[in-house]
């Protein structure tokens, strides 16, 4: 802790900073999520505060330059600026707000990808054993952000600077990255999700072919079966890792992904419903409305006819 303080305290930390704040400044010319040439890099913007944003986060790095963001994760709340960074270590559905922001100075971040193969990679190459914990931790983390992280995250950032670098240099700056996080005090989190036989890489697996068929009537004791552990272990290390139940897990997938399908298509409710999953178009509406608040359809008409920016 004493080095990360002298960090935050060495001027170098706030000059490679403001660098970069510029540098996303200069590359997010709208609100919202904006991707970059830089595959899987993302930029975010956004110049009010806004209201609570429900999202699907994927295997990635959140680093926040300007301003500062509320995520919740079931009943966890993580609260993260320009001092920290956030890892989602799998698919996690979120509930996020961003509490810092305005016209003068916007929030900005970034939003790198990764895979588990990128970090099992790494911790072949660095020829790590990392113990297998078997007490699941959670999907979400986040850290203080070091001079390390800031200054590799600085030069992946720069190639957008120089594209004919980037199919050479950005592999490289990336994996860096990614290795200055599994050196970090929390990275051993990170390396359980990807570690072969751990009961998070598991889970990781049961998250994975939940997604892949969330519209599908959900077996517990197949999904159990699937990786290799009991009913009971299932429920127990899902919990630990999403904060919720696997059954919860798939509702907020299903309904996520239909207001999506309401916002993007013109569909009717009851067809969106339908396309999650629901059988019936009644509890569709009620589990919608308890969780965003109002019914589907009043739910959309209130979003198109505000600025809803989606995460």
């Amino acid at each position: 802790m004493k080095n990360r303080r002298l960090d935050k305290e060495n001027p170098l930390f706030e000059a490679k900073l403001k660098q970069l704040t510029n540098l996303i400044e200069r590359y997010t010319d709208r609100e919202g999520l904006q991707s970059s040439s830089i595959p899987s890099l993302d930029f975010i913007r956004s110049s009010s505060k806004l209201e609570l944003l429900h999202s699907i986060y994927t295997p990635s790095l959140c680093v926040i330059v300007q301003g500062a963001k509320v995520v919740m994760l079931g009943t966890d709340s993580y609260r993260y600026d320009k001092n920290s960074y956030l890892v989602a270590s799998v698919q996690l559905p979120i509930t996020g707000q961003i509490i810092e922001a305005s016209s003068a100075t916007p929030y900005l971040s970034l939003r790198l990808g990764f895979s588990s193969d990128q970090i099992l990679d790494i911790i072949k190459e660095t020829k790590q054993v990392p113990i297998k914990n078997q007490n699941s931790p959670r999907g979400l983390i986040v850290n203080e952000t070091n001079l390390s992280l800031l200054d590799a995250l600085l030069r992946l950032v720069s190639l957008l600077e120089t594209p004919k670098d980037i199919p050479v240099l950005a592999p490289l700056f990336i994996r860096e990255i990614l290795y200055r996080i599994l050196q970090d005090d929390q990275g051993y989190v990170v390396k359980q999700f990807a570690m072969i036989g751990s009961h998070a890489q598991a889970i990781s697996s049961a998250i994975n072919l939940i997604n892949k068929d969330f519209s599908k009537s959900l077996s517990i004791d197949e999904l159990a079966k699937s990786i290799n552990m009991s009913t009971s272990s299932l429920h127990h290390h899902f919990k630990k890792v999403t904060a919720m139940s696997p059954l919860q897990y798939q509702k907020q997938v299903r309904l996520q992904e239909a207001r999506r399908l309401l916002l993007s298509e013109t569909l009717e409710a009851a067809d969106a419903a339908f396309q999650v999953g629901y059988e019936s178009p009644s509890q569709f509406s009620r589990e919608y409305a308890r969780m965003f608040g109002l019914p589907p359809i009043s739910d959309i008409k209130r979003l198109k006819n505000s600025v809803y920016v989606n995460f």
